[in-house]
């Protein structure tokens, strides 16, 4: 099999599970070195291990606190250590704690802001000190989502990160195109993962409903979005969202 991202590396957020792990596995499917980062070292250990021997490449755990600038340095000189080099960003990371907004607690907002949106742009600040430099140009992909464009009851926080997120790449793209760094963003809409199994079976039939293709989302179906933005054949595309929803928020 043609491995067209061989020589590359790849760092994806929250990528020891779900959909960052996904994401990890179809970019080593291609050839691409992996940096799998999580908060838990042994879950980061784990699967890099499994990505490296099921498809022969390069990966590194490194776990990470991504709301702390000091963590994220600190990932940042260990990427630099082992690679040298980084050509893929992929601002995955990301956490739930939803609440009317009159309910919400402050720690609740904080929590998931500082994750969501705080990590990104920590991630993205320190890594494009790397990514401007990596040979043949780099690329940002943030995992936004249908939330932040349509908003969602009992979402403030999260919707608002979002949000927030897809305006950190339009900035990002405006900022560092002329460096040959090229940002982009995924909106999944409903995603069968470990998170959205926690929801209550009435608000995930809601949800389903919602669909007009009448399912949920699979993992897959957003990983291969971002690797085809990592890939050549995207290589004129940045600043752009693109919706993975089924059909979910169509005209928002």
């Amino acid at each position: 099999m043609e491995k067209p991202l061989k020589g590359k590396i790849a760092l994806v957020t929250g990528s020891a599970r779900g959909i960052g792990r996904a994401i990890a596995e179809d970019l080593a499917e291609w050839g691409a070195d992996q940096v799998i980062l999580d908060m838990n070292q042994e879950a980061c250990e784990k699967t890099a291990a499994e990505i490296a021997g099921k498809y022969g490449v390069r990966a590194i755990a490194v776990a990470c606190n991504i709301t702390k600038k000091s963590d994220v340095e600190a990932a940042f000189s260990k990427i630099q250590k082992e690679y040298g080099t980084l050509h893929f960003l992929v601002n995955n990371a990301g956490v739930l704690k939803d609440n009317l907004l009159l309910r919400m607690k402050e720690e609740e907002w904080d929590m998931v802001l500082g994750v969501n949106l705080k990590g990104a742009f920590l991630m993205t600040q320190v890594m494009l000190k790397m990514l401007m430099k990596a040979e043949g140009g780099s690329r940002i992909v943030n995992i936004s989502s249908v939330s932040g464009l349509a908003g969602q009851i009992g979402q403030a926080n999260y919707s608002s990160s979002k949000a927030g997120l897809i305006g950190l790449t339009k900035v990002t793209a405006r900022e560092y195109g002329s460096r040959n760094v090229l940002c982009n963003a995924v909106c999944p809409g409903y995603v069968q993962t470990d998170m959205t199994g926690a929801l209550p079976p009435e608000v995930q039939e809601m949800l389903r409903k919602s669909v007009p293709l009448g399912r949920p989302g699979q993992v897959k179906d957003i990983s291969r979005v971002v690797r085809f933005l990592c890939s050549d054949d995207a290589s004129f595309i940045s600043g752009t969202i693109i919706r993975v929803d089924g059909g979910m928020a169509t005209g928002m």
